[in-house]
């Protein structure tokens, strides 16, 4: 199992109806996407203290070291603690818990 470690939420952005951009997304940075292997628009599992959802990576080297902003995903929120999971196909996603 690869290193990786938890994430801070810094900031949450939620949207309302009939705004261009809505739904679930993480935000982090470009070395913390790389230690967990992601790009950008790549999906990942945001599991919370609640929940777990699917949303896709945006790249923003504006975000701190450590931390990530999400918009739109319901588990979560501003301070909590949140670990990303890469969603692939080709294997079995397991919660951290149990990973």
């Amino acid at each position: 199992m690869a290193f990786n470690p938890p994430l801070q939420v810094m900031g949450y952005i939620a949207t309302r109806r009939g705004d261009p951009d809505r739904g679930p997304l993480v935000r982090l940075r470009s070395d913390d996407a790389a230690l967990r292997a992601v790009v950008d628009g790549e999906f990942v599992w945001v599991y919370g203290p609640r929940r777990h959802d699917l949303a896709p990576v945006m790249i923003d080297d504006t975000v701190p070291r450590g931390g990530v902003v999400v918009r739109d995903l319901a588990g979560v929120t501003l301070s909590e603690i949140v670990r990303l999971v890469k969603a692939t196909a080709d294997r079995p996603v397991l919660p951290p818990s149990l990973a």
